[in-house]
Formats: C-alpha cells, structure tokens, sequence
C-alpha cells in the first residue's frame, strides 16, 4: 500500500457500514469463505510483520472487522493472535532499530505498519462486542452473588475461562492481553519515528482508544486484572507519550457521563503520581473539577465527580491538599453531594497531616511533593498544627449546612477522625459541643450521627491516665488536688520574699498566690478529714478552681498589672536582699514538676469541660429514645450503655428510661448498608444483659450472684408505676429466655426472708423482683408460699405494709400469668379452698387496726388476691366487710350518724394519719403497732364515737370489693358456659355416634343453635344479677353503701375529711360501673363533684373514673360528653395529662362520640408541658388512621381554635393547624376543604378570621388542576379580603406553591387562569375604597 493516513481511516471508520474498502470482501453472503480468507491472511503475516501494509492483506483484515458479525468466536481468536502476535514482533523489530539509531530510513518504515495495526486493533476491541459464541454474549453476564471488593470479579473470570474449551470465544478473558501489548507499544520511542507531533499525537490516541472504550464497561472494570491493565496502559501514555492533555480530556468526559469510573480512575491517577511519579495530571484534573459549577438540579454529574474526589483524597492525600485552596469553592455550592465530598476530602486531609505531626509519617514517604503539599520546613509542627486547626473549624462550620445529608457526612467525617492516633484535645471539645446541638437537630439522621459522634469521643476519649472512667464526681475531686498541689508548689516559691510587714505573694506568683492562698488550708483541712461537702460548695470551689486553671496560662490579666504599679510607687521598701533569695528559690524550684503540675491541672480542667458536655447531651438524648426513627433509637441506646460504662453520673437515668422500650413493637432485624440491625426490643435486653447480669472478672460464682442480685434489687429502688410495669415485663422475658439463673433466684428469697436487719427497700426488692419472675415461671412463688405468707404476710409484714403489698402482688402470681383468649371458654387459673390459712392471713392483715396510707393500697392488692386465687372470694370479702362496719359503728351504744360526721370534721383526726405515718420506720420489726383504743385518746377528750380514717378504710375496701365482684361474676359466666358446653357436647357426641344418620351436619348444627340459647341465657341471668342485685337485692351486703356513698360524696360540707372524701369518692365511682341504673340515677353527681371540687388528686381520679364509666355504660356518659372535656382546662398539669390520656382512648376506640369537641384536643398540641403536647400530637396520629376523622372535624377545629371564647392567640393556631394539616393527604378531601374554606369567606367578618382561613388554604397542596379550580370558583368569596396585606401573601404563597409544585399532572393552564383572574393587590384595596 502506497499510502496509510491514520487520521483519515479513523474519521471514515466513525460510520463503519458506510466505511470504503477497496478489495472488500462480502462474507455474509459467502460464510464458507471466511475460512479461507483468513487463513490467508495469517499466513501472510506470519510469514512477515510487513505483508501488512500488502492491500490484499489489510483488506483482508478489514472486511472480516467489517462483517464481525457474521464471524464465529473461533474466527476472533485466530484474527486476535495474528494480529497481537504480528504487531507484537513489528514493535521489536521497530525497538531494535530504533536503538542503533543509525537506521534513520528504516525507522521511518515502520511508521506505516505500527498505524495499520494500531488501526486493525482499535477497531478489533470495537467489533469484539458484537460476535457470539454458543448463545452467549460476549459481554459477560453478571456473576450470581458476586464478592464485593477487589479481587471478586477476577476469580469468577478465572474459574470461568478454566471451565470453558479452549476454542470458546470470551472477549473479557483475552483483554488482560491486548492490554499488555498496548503497554508494550507506549514503552516505545514514538518520537523517533512521528516527526510532528500532530502525527505522533493521533498515533498514540488511536493505541490508546481501545483502553478507554474497555472502561466504558462496567461488567470489565470489576475485573482487577482489567483495571491493573487500564491504569498502566495510560500511565504510560502520559508519561512518554505525552498524552496527557488528551487524557485529562477523556478522564473529565468518563466522570461525566460514567458513574462507574470515579474511583477506577481516582486510583488511575494516584498511581500515575505513586508509581511514575507524575502528579501533574492529577493536579490539572482538581483545577478543573475546582472550576466546575454544579446547579441544585444536576445529581448525576456532582455524585460522580465527588465520589472521584473522595477516593482520590484517601489514595493521595498530598496531591489534594496542594489544590485544597481551589476545591474548597466547592464547599459553597448548590449541589450537596459536592458538599459532601469536600467533607471527606478535609477528614482524609486531616487524618494525613495527623500522622505526619504525630511522626508516624516519614518526611521521605511522598519524595519531593509532600513537602511542598505541606508547605513544611524540615516538619514543622506548628504549620502543621496551624493547618488542622483551620481544616477542624471549616468541619465545624459545615455542621450548619442547610442540607441534612452534608451535616450528617460532617458527623460521621468527625466521627472517623476520632480513631486518630493524635487527640487534638481543644478539637475534640468542639466536635462534642457541636454534637450536644446537633442532637436537636429536625433530621433524624443528623440526630442518630450526632449521638454516634458522642459515642467515639468518648470510647477514643484521652483522659486515661486515671483509669479511663469518666465521672464528674471523681475528676473534680482530681482537679481539687491538682489545684493545690500547684499552689502548694508556687507557695513554697512565694515564701522566700516575705516581706517585713507581712505581705503575701511574690511579684512573680502574685496572681496564683491571690486566688488560691485564702483557701489552700481549707481545702487542706476537708481533704484530711475526708467530709462530704455540699453540692453548692463544690461548684463554689469548682468555679475557683476553673479561675485558676485559667490564671496559670494568660499572663496578661490586669490585676498583676495594678499590683505592681503599687509596687513601684513603694521603692524605698524593697528588700534586695530578699529579691536575692527569691531568685535563689527560683532557680532551685524543679521546673518539669512545675510545668507537669500546671499541665495536669489543665488535663483536668479540659476532661471535666468534655464531661459536663457529654452531661449536657444526656437530657436530649433520653428524647431520642421516643423517637420513632429505628436506627436513631438504636445508636441513643448505645450512647446510654458506653457512658454507663464509663461512669457519668446522668447515664443512669438514661438507662431507667430506656426499660420503656420493652414495649416496642418491632421484633424484626432489619438490615442498614448491608448489616444487619437488631430489633429495638432485643438490644434493649442485650443492653440490660451486659450491664447488670454479665459476670464481671476476679470474681467468684458466689459473689457473682450477689452482684446480680444486688442490682436487680436496686432497679426497683425509687421506681415509677410505669417503670415497674416496664421492669416486670423485662424481667418476665430474660425469664422466658433463660437468662436469669436459679441460684440468682434462690440469693433473692435469702434476702426476702433474712432474719438480719436489712434497709426495707432491699426486701421489698426482693419480692417484687420474683413477683416479676414469677410471671414466666410459676414455680418461683410456688414453691415458697409458706415464706411469703410468713414474712409478707407476719410481723414484718405489719410492720412494712409496702412489703405485705409486694407479697400479695407475689401471691397472685400463684395463678399464672395465662391470658385469656377472645371467645374462649378455657380458664388455666388456679383456684384455692377458702379453708386455706393463707386467706385467713390475708384477712388478718386488712383488719389489723393501721392509721397510715400506705394500708390503702396494701388493701387493695390483698382484695386481688382474694379474688384471684380463692374459690368463693365474696365470701371472705363479705365477711370481712361486716367486720370493718362493726369497727366503724359499734364502738358505743349510742354510736349515730352526726357523731360520725363530726368526727370526720375533727382536725386531730386528720393529722393522726401523717403522725401515726412519721413513726413507723422507727418501730421495730416485731414490735406491734399502736391499739386503736390509744389512737383514738389522741385525739384529745372528744367524746364522737365514729372514726373518719376507718371509715374511710370501710369505703375503700366496699368500692373495691365491688368493681372485683363484676370481674368475679364473668368468671363465673365463663365457667357455667364452659361446663354446659362440655355437657352438651358430651351428649350429641355420643347422640350422633349412635344414630349413625346421614343428616349429622345438620342436627350439629341444630345442637350448636340449641348450645347458643343457653349461653345467652346465662349470660342474661349474669348481667340481672349485676344490674338488680348487687347494688339493689334485699340481701345484698353492697346495696347498704350505696346511698351511704352518695350521701358523703354529695355533703363536703359536713365530711371535710381529705382522706374520707377521697375513699368516698373512688368508691362511689366504682359503684357507677356496676349497675346502670345506679349510675342513671347518680352519675350526675360525679360531674358535680369534678367541677367543685379543689382537691386535684380527687379530679384526677374521678377523671379517669369516668373513662370506666363510659366504657361500660357509654349511652349515659356520652348525654354529658361536654362536662368531660373540661378536664382539659384544668390548672393542674395531673389532671389535664389524664383527661387527655382518657379521652384518647375512648376517641380512639369508639366508646364516645365526637361532637364538635375535637378543638379542645387540638389546643393540646401546643400545650407548655411537653407531655401533653407529646400525647396530643400521638393522638391526632392515630386518629388519621381512621377513615376521614380528621377530614370530617376539620371545620370545628378551625372554628373553635380561631372564634369565639375557645379562641387561641394566631401564633398558637398556625402551629396547631400546620401539624394537623400534615394528616390530609387525600387530593379529594384536599378539594372538598378548599371549597369549605372559600365559602367560609362570605360569612367572616373578622380580619382574624380571614387570615386564618388564607393561612389553612396556604397548608394544602394545589396538586391538581380541580384543586386550584375551586380556588378559582370561590373568588367572588374571598376578593373583596385580599386588600388585607397577610391574606393577599398567603394567596402569593398558595399560587407559588401550586407552580413549585413537580408532579406529572401540575395545572399549568388552571394556575395561570388563577393568576390572570387574581386582582392585584393595589386594585383590590382601591376596589374596596370605591365601595
């Protein structure tokens, strides 16, 4: 071939099916000749590299690249070898002549063949993707389950091409080769041959070509060997080639418009300046990038660049910190991801300078650029230190970013930056008070990051050389001792200048000696003694103290200033014979012990700042555990269980407060970024286990227990109901799993029935904790019932009615913790003869004479044990009733009802309660408590018979008895149905068997009819007795108090008594869900006392009474509804939170109606006690999920929030009305109140009005075109309003809205109707005028 332009055929090959060949042959036409065609045209050129340029030859070879498609894979490999091979021992040859360099004509015809074959492979990698072989495509299918990471690919490739013939055709097997020989030719000395480097240019860029077009496939970069292959091929290129414009050209177009290359080309370059040490490339790339703008808009292009980024920055961290100053333009971008990215690049950037300061970096490590990057001179750490400090607060900053992803990167970037080896310790006190903030961040994910920032600072935290632990307590003891140490030492050094009259201090140490001489001796003094102080005191001290450490570094405090001016006007004064000896003392004053002295007082100092921020956190952090993100409650419950370990003082109550997450629904692991994620109700007992019942080291199996059963104790000291009720169900399922072994049990009955004197919160521990593990395992109690009555139940039992409490709570357990199932007649309970020693011990201990509190609840659960274990409770109860009634009644013959009355309206009797109280945790255990008749002559020479406190006692135990009767009546239903059920089923059975009949379907069916009536009638018969009987049968114990109850409750005048008011009252209402017709006749009172009464605890209850009532008797309550919203009004926060809480769950569940009443829940959202706002807020929640509640008394809130005398301030009604409006997500409910409220227009007079109504229009979301249509529609309503500045920009915002707005039906033609229609506002106000 005469000629060969390369940039020609390169042009022309851009169309292939229109590229000219001049001896083309056609092979889809003619299959059988590709075989001859190619041998040939291996033959030729293994006979010679050069028969290349031959046009038969090269024709050859382009007409089979042409028709590729026809060839078969067997045809690919033979062309692959004869070109590789040929172009292969061309290149040698050419190398050969280049090298004696006396050959100039011959290395000038190499030119043309090295073009050819660069030409012939180039389009060679292209056509290879379009050839097949035995159905498979070439481009290799993804492997099943592929390992992630490097490496992974490469060995499925290998055991792949090993399992395959060797004449099966695979391209991805034969690229590693090809791109071997692409390495080999860049190695030449291209130079010697293109004269011009236009020419040497397109030369090299078509060698190069096939390697970029190979990473344009993702399936091939997973391979390592591929990767390895790319990177050499164009270091190589950029390197002798000077290929390096070209490069960076194509490296900016891949990250462009290929994701998958921003790390495969990022270690592209970190190698090219590793191994070739050619950074130049590298750097133009960050100049450009740097130059780059990204919009909001754009997330393709900024994610791939900023991955590149990132990885770059961990493989050459110098190279990017030369270019830093540029890229940190990005940091101010609008798109986040780039935002992002300069986050991790300062982290890496960070960690690197780190080590290079911390001289685990050698200064040899980077050759010449790590230097320079640095701009150090022979590793100067100040420069360094400089650097970090400036890239810590740029972190920092970004910790306000508006995005929430980059504030979260920012955390997570601190939080790697904790593992360094290097402390930065003033860092360090930043990072932890910008996590503290961002702990109340609104984004979850910024929240759970913050906590997890909080979590590595303190597990990486410096201050160890004391042990590691971190309590408050223990390091201001430590910076107390540190402080005198120091003015101790600087003391000593004080006393050489004494002056003559007596002064203190030496000049030099003035300032020290002012602030801590006064109290060196009585810091001295308390620390001899080893006296607690108070709190007060030692934050005194503290603040002192922090004085001083601040004292010891600035010398530039003007008191030392003043002082010495004094001074120098007192010269004739000055003793030089004493300034002799003070340098004298100076100089023999250890230096390092004085400086180590100071730098530990600093230590100190700093570790007590990190502590007491960490405190700080803990408040916003036991918010966390409510969330209701997973993954942030997670990492809260991690953040308690480290700094539990690690002794801050505030993380036990973030531990206690964690016990409520027992109750968490999700039991599922869930995975996050590959790992998996246990369920919240599973850490939480993983927390529990590793905190209180893993054995700790160098401690026997004896003491291990103890330890264990010492700090299940201890969880009960001080506990909330609620937290009891949430320790029970722990306990019960460490129980279940088997977690808690039966020595620990045994250790917890030894300190239950010691006969030691042990503190009474210990026992009572004791038995609450096995009630709780009775509760999996019966036998707990089973087993030791004669203890419990012994102890519980006997002496010390009088003597703790808290203890007898806990017993009986233990005693009920007895009956198994079985729940019955809905429908079923089964009954696993256990029932014991009334004969039983234990019942008449129960009895005993109610009607033991007792003038304190603490009986009331004991009587309570003494009464549900009753009724839970025994066989006839009413019997018992019934017996113990008479014998309350004769104390109350019969002490004097002439005993009568005015007496009583004013007996209950005497003031000594109301203070022996509270005396009787104080004395009783000084009586002794066995002692007996004081008689009733000695009580009683306390009361001074009163001559009322009747006794308030007991008759109380006889009311409580009466309202008692009664709500347990209704219980015990259904068990007793369930029984008699159950028995009857047995007996009928008992019969057909055998009436069916022997009949042997074909309609045995039928007569069943019969039967199941004939069963169903009588269930009916038993149930029927159960519910007269309850509604006739027990409160109205002429031989019923009850129906005595009924008007007795009613009697008290309805004359707080003559029963003044607190504590007879309150039993009254809680029995009365027991005696309202009885029967109907008591509560018909009687419930109107209750309302009454609710309203007048001042006591808020009897509000409180009456409240949450009349929850009960209103279940039972819904028909009733619901007359009076209004009287039970009140409770929402009420001052007392108690008595709001349960109104609330009743309210919710008789809303909720449908035992009342709503009406029109749903504004006064509303006005809770924003409620000032959190808890109630909280509540509030789960309210309206859950009622979103019932069908259209929200929808339908949606126009009641807004006018009972917004008018009249429910009305609340405008600020109050945005922000309830924004949490409310977040619960319409039906575009059909949204239209419907979009008209609502345009009509509610015409009738509002109010400009108040009319602005909340804009403000309500502006929260819905104008997604569709019926939507704005509405709003169009209602103009004629509203026009005449829009003068008012406020409405007018709630409409501006609606309209802006409407067109932010991106979903695929947006109504574009409808909002640009409304604009056109939309007066302006100028128009409107002097439309108004005219009128």
């Amino acid at each position: 071939m005469e000629s060969f332009e390369l940039q020609d055929e390169l042009q022309a090959l851009q169309d292939v099916a229109a590229y000219f060949i001049d001896n083309e042959h056609d092979l889809s036409a003619d299959p059988t000749a590709v075989s001859d065609l190619l041998d040939s045209a291996v033959d030729a050129l293994a006979n010679s590299s050069d028969n290349i340029t031959h046009p038969e030859v090269f024709d050859a070879y382009r007409s089979l690249l042409k028709h590729a498609a026809a060839l078969q894979g067997a045809h690919m490999i033979k062309i692959l070898d004869s070109l590789s091979s040929a172009y292969l021992a061309h290149l040698d040859a050419t190398v050969r002549d280049i090298d004696e360099e006396d050959q100039q004509t011959c290395i000038a015809a190499h030119k043309m063949p090295l073009e050819m074959y660069a030409f012939l492979l180039s389009w060679f990698v292209t056509a290879a993707e379009k050839v097949k072989t035995a159905g498979d495509d070439d481009a290799p299918a993804p492997a099943p389950k592929a390992r992630r990471g490097r490496g992974g690919k490469v060995a499925a490739s290998r055991s792949t091409a090993r399992t395959k013939p060797a004449e099966d055709w695979s391209w991805q097997n034969q690229i590693p080769p090809t791109l071997n020989l692409i390495s080999k030719i860049l190695r030449m000395k291209s130079q010697k041959i293109w004269q011009t480097s236009a020419e040497r240019e397109t030369f090299i860029n078509c060698v190069v070509r096939p390697v970029y077009y190979i990473i344009e496939n993702e399936q091939y970069m997973k391979s390592a060997d591929i990767r390895r292959g790319v990177y050499k091929a164009i270091c190589l290129a950029v390197k002798h080639q000077s290929h390096a414009l070209a490069a960076q050209i194509s490296i900016m177009q891949s990250l462009q418009y290929y994701e998958h290359l921003s790390e495969p080309l990022a270690e592209c370059l970190a190698a090219l300046a590793r191994d070739f040490d050619h950074s130049q490339l590298g750097d133009e790339i960050l100049r450009e990038i740097a130059g780059k703008t990204f919009s909001a808009q754009d997330t393709k292009g900024p994610r791939a660049f900023s991955r590149f980024l990132v990885r770059y920055a961990e493989l050459a961290p110098r190279q990017v910190l030369k270019q830093l100053s540029l890229l940190l333009s990005h940091l101010d971008s609008e798109s986040y991801p780039m935002r992002m990215a300069l986050v991790e690049v300062i982290g890496t950037i960070i960690r690197e300078l780190a080590e290079s300061a911390d001289g685990s970096t050698g200064t040899d490590a980077d050759a010449g650029d790590g230097g320079n990057g640095l701009g150090l001179a022979g590793g100067d750490k100040e420069k360094v230190m400089k650097q970090v400090n400036g890239l810590y607060e740029l972190l920092l900053e970004r910790t306000l970013d508006l995005s929430s992803y980059v504030r979260v990167k920012v955390l997570a970037t601190l939080a790697r930056l904790c593992d360094n080896t290097a402390k930065f310790p003033q860092q360090r006190l930043a990072m932890s008070r910008a996590a503290v903030d961002a702990l109340e961040d609104k984004a979850a994910g910024v929240r759970k990051g913050a906590v997890a920032l909080l979590v590595r600072l303190i597990l990486t935290h410096p201050y160890g050389i004391f042990g590691g632990l971190l309590s408050e307590t223990e390091w201001r003891e430590r910076y107390e001792q540190e402080s005198a140490v120091l003015a101790k030492m600087e003391g000593e050094v004080g006393k050489a200048v004494e002056r003559t009259e007596g002064e203190d201090g030496s000049q030099a140490d003035e300032e020290d000696e002012e602030e801590d001489g006064g109290k060196k001796t009585q810091k001295k003094k308390r620390r001899d003694d080893e006296m607690d102080v108070d709190d007060e005191d030692e934050e005194d001290e503290d603040e002192e103290d922090e004085e001083d450490g601040e004292g010891d570094v600035p010398m530039s405090d003007s008191s030392p200033r003043k002082k010495r001016a004094r001074r120098k006007k007192r010269k004739s004064e000055l003793d030089l014979e004493a300034l002799t000896n003070e340098a004298a003392a100076l100089g023999a004053l250890n230096t390092n012990q004085h400086i180590q002295a100071k730098l530990t007082k600093k230590f100190c100092l700093d570790a007590l700042e990190f502590i007491r921020t960490v405190e700080d956190g803990m408040r916003t952090a036991q918010k966390l555990l409510a969330s209701t993100n997973k993954l942030e409650v997670l990492e809260a419950m991690e953040f308690f269980r480290v700094t539990y370990e690690y002794r801050f003082d505030g993380a036990e109550a973030g531990i206690k407060r964690m016990l409520h997450l027992i109750w968490s629904k999700d039991n599922n692991a869930t995975s996050e970024d590959g790992r998996e994620v246990k369920s919240v109700r599973s850490r939480l007992l993983e927390c529990y286990r590793t905190i209180y019942f893993e054995p700790v080291q160098n401690l026997d199996p004896k003491q291990q227990i103890n330890r264990i059963a010492k700090h299940m104790i201890e969880m009960t000291y001080d506990a909330t109901l609620a937290e009891l009720t949430s320790l029970e169900e722990m306990m019960r399922q460490l129980m279940d799993e088997g977690h808690i072994h039966e020595d620990i049990v045994a250790k917890l009955w030894q300190v239950y029935s010691s006969e030691r004197p042990l503190p009474r919160a210990q026992r009572r521990g004791a038995v609450i904790i096995l009630g709780m593990l009775a509760l999996a395992k019966r036998s707990v109690v089973a087993d030791r019932v004669e203890t419990l009555v012994k102890v519980g139940l006997g002496d010390r039992g009088k003597s703790d009615l808290t203890l007898a409490r806990y017993t009986c709570v233990a005693l009920q357990r007895l009956n198994g913790s079985a729940k019955k199932v809905k429908g079923s007649l089964l009954d696993k309970t256990l029932r014991i003869d009334m004969e039983n020693p234990l019942f008449r011990k129960l009895r005993d201990t109610v009607e033991r004479p007792c003038r304190t509190k603490e009986w009331f609840p004991m009587a309570e659960q003494a009464i549900n044990t009753v009724y839970a274990l025994g066989e006839r409770p009413d019997v018992l109860c019934g017996a113990l009733i008479k014998s309350l009634a004769r104390r109350v009644f019969e002490k004097k013959p002439a005993a009568g009802g005015d007496e009583i009355v004013a007996s209950a309206s005497h003031p000594q009797m109301d203070r022996d309660p509270d005396a009787m109280d104080e004395d009783e945790d000084r009586i002794d255990p066995d002692a007996t408590q004081m008689s009733p008749t000695k009580a009683s002559s306390q009361g001074g020479a009163s001559k009322d018979l009747g006794d308030a406190f007991e008759l109380s006692q006889l009311l409580f135990i009466v309202g008692h008895v009664a709500i347990k009767q209704i219980v015990f009546l259904e068990l007793v239903e369930r029984e008699w149905k159950r028995q009857k059920h047995e007996k009928e089923m008992g019969g057909a059975a055998a009436k069916i068997g022997g009949a042997g009949t074909p309609n045995k379907a039928k007569e069943q069916e019969e039967l199941d009819q004939v069963a169903g009536n009588a269930e009916d009638e038993i149930g029927e018969r159960i519910a007269a007795m309850r509604e006739h009987e027990l409160l109205y049968g002429s031989q019923s114990l009850l129906a005595t108090f009924g008007p007795m109850l009613v009697h008290i409750c309805g004359s707080p005048h003559k029963f003044k008594n607190r504590t007879l008011r309150m039993a009254a009252t809680l029995a009365f209402s027991k005696f309202l869900c009885v029967s109907s017709q008591f509560c018909e006749q009687n419930h109107r009172l209750l309302f009454k006392i609710l309203e007048t009464s001042k006591d808020p605890s009897v509000r409180s209850n009456i409240v949450i009474a009349l929850g009960d009532v209103a279940v039972s008797f819904s028909s009733i309550i619901d007359e009076s509804n209004d009287e039970l919203y009140k409770g929402l009004s009420d001052p007392d926060m108690v008595v709001k939170k349960n109104t609330l809480m009743v309210l919710t769950h008789l809303i909720l569940n449908g035992m009342v109606k709503v009406k029109g009443q749903m504004g006064e829940m509303a006005k809770c959202v924003e409620d000032e006690d959190e808890r109630i706002s909280d509540l509030a807020k789960m309210f309206f929640k859950e009622l979103s999920t019932k069908d259209n509640a929200i929808y339908n008394n949606l126009p009641d809130v807004i006018s009972h929030l917004s008018v009249g005398a429910h009305a609340i301030d405008e600020e109050a009604f945005q922000s309830t009305m924004k949490y409310i409006f977040t619960f319409i997500e039906k575009e059909k409910q949204a239209e419907n109140i979009v008209e609502k409220l345009c009509q509610r227009f015409r009738l509002s007079e109010e400009p108040r009005q009319w602005r909340d109504i804009a403000f309500c229009l502006s929260l819905l979301p104008f997604k569709s075109d019926r939507s704005v249509k509405k709003l169009i529609e209602g103009l004629q309503f509203y026009r005449d309003k829009l003068h008012d500045e406020t409405v007018y920009a709630r409409f501006q915002e609606i309209l802006t809205k409407a067109r932010s707005n991106k979903s695929a039906n947006k109504p574009d033609a409808e909002l640009n109707e409304f604009e056109s229609v939309r007066p302006a506002r100028s128009s409107v106000s002097s439309w108004v005028v005219g009128r």
